[in-house]
């Protein structure tokens, strides 16, 4: 059972930046793939970006793309999302989410969620 939990949440103005970090219970992290997804208010949860194991060839959602930057520390068993130029869209709950496959099928694990809220 992997255990997730979110942290880096917060209030930032249109055009700044924000880092998302998740932390992994999980001594095998380093087989997993990670994901980050979001859900804004009223709407259904949606694919951010993803990383395999070994840290390259990310993926991302076309919304993010150069943007965002998933990135991972297996050492640590961390995962990190660096959104910048935020837009006011980019508002809501960030979960951080793990797959055993890549590319990815099937996100079983899940954090809490952390809230990242745009103004604009």
């Amino acid at each position: 059972q992997v255990q997730l939990v979110e942290s880096g949440g917060g209030s930032v103005q249109a055009g700044g930046s924000l880092r998302v970090s998740c932390v992994a219970s999980e001594r095998t992290f380093s087989r997993y793939t990670m994901g980050w997804f979001r859900q804004a208010p009223g709407k259904e949860r949606e694919f951010v970006a993803a990383v395999r194991w070994s840290g390259d060839r990310p993926i991302y959602a076309d919304s993010v793309k150069g943007r965002f930057t998933i990135s991972r520390d297996n050492a640590k068993n961390s995962v990190s999302l660096q959104m910048n130029s935020l837009k006011f869209e980019d508002t809501a709950v960030y979960y951080c989410a793990a797959d055993r496959n890549w590319p990815p099928r099937a996100f079983d694990y899940w954090g809490q969620g952390t809230q990242v809220t745009v103004s604009s």
